[in-house]
């Protein structure tokens, strides 16, 4: 009966990656009788002397995933001193990826983990803009980071899936002009809602440009009626000035970035304002 064997992982973040390497190793060598130990968020080198020192009873295999050099020097030692067996999965990676870009790597441990969580938390930010596009579940209204207002054709849906994919979570509400807006829009915290306002001649060209691809060119209603599109604008407005903790942004003519931007740059200012408080 082949003997059990250990493999020791280390590594200053999760352990997942070097857990996969190995386990892809050990696809090779059938028939071994093999399980992991993973030792996580290892940053001292106290913490490595404790794994080699019960590591060396046992005589199990290490890896290791370490960007701080210091800590892959203890480990070399260790190895050597304590007669066990380490491989570094990353250190020769780094050296051959500084040496190719001429540049030394940050070593800041944890990196994979945190790109990780950027990932996720820009899909999960993307699926809820997706679920609260044009007014959709208001009653969740309080989950946003950002809440945009403004009449039909003020580019609400695609700036809200450019600020998505930055992480933000956005909803979008219509506003019309015979229509009150839904309550939920004044209960939540009103520094979260930017207005959306545009240039009426811009607007009606782009409605009339829309009728267009709708093959309704010929359409008789008012939507993109010259008087009435200025009617919504000035109401829009006038909404916008009520509510005067709303921050205005005109895109007539605007790249959706540039108004992303400053959207972006606004939340910002703000945060920063209220760090500086909450340190004063």
């Amino acid at each position: 009966m082949n003997k059990k064997v250990k493999i020791i992982v280390i590594s200053d973040g999760t352990g997942e990656t070097a857990t996969e390497i190995c386990r892809a190793a050990m696809a090779q060598f059938k028939g071994k009788d093999v399980y992991f130990t993973r030792y996580k968020n290892v940053r001292t080198k106290e913490q490595i002397t404790a794994i080699f020192t019960e590591a060396a009873i046992h005589h199990d295999l290490i890896t290791y995933t370490i960007v701080q050099k210091e800590i892959r020097e203890h480990i070399s030692e260790l190895s050597r001193t304590k007669h066990v067996r380490a491989l570094d999965l990353l250190g020769p990676a780094l050296t051959t990826f500084s040496n190719y870009f001429e540049q030394e790597p940050s070593r800041k441990p944890g990196i994979l983990h945190e790109v990780n969580d950027e990932y996720f938390n820009r899909v999960a930010a993307m699926e809820f803009t997706i679920n609260h596009d044009d007014g959709r579940n208001v009653e969740s209204l309080h989950l946003a980071d950002i809440i945009l207002v403004g009449i039909s054709r003020t580019s609400k849906t695609p700036l809200s899936i450019y600020l998505s994919h930055k992480g933000l979570k956005v909803v979008n509400i219509p506003i019309i002009e015979s229509q009150n807006p839904p309550d939920a829009l004044f209960k939540v915290d009103q520094r979260k809602i930017f207005a959306l306002t545009i240039n009426p001649d811009a607007l009606a060209e782009i409605r009339r440009k829309r009728l267009g691809r709708l093959g309704a060119a010929t359409h008789t209603g008012d939507y993109a009626n010259q008087s009435k599109v200025l009617s919504e604008v000035e109401w829009a407005n006038t909404l916008f000035e009520e509510n005067k903790r709303w921050p205005v942004f005109n895109v007539t003519d605007k790249a959706l970035e540039e108004t992303a931007s400053e959207i972006v740059k606004l939340i910002n200012m703000r945060k920063n304002n209220i760090f500086k408080q909450n340190k004063s």
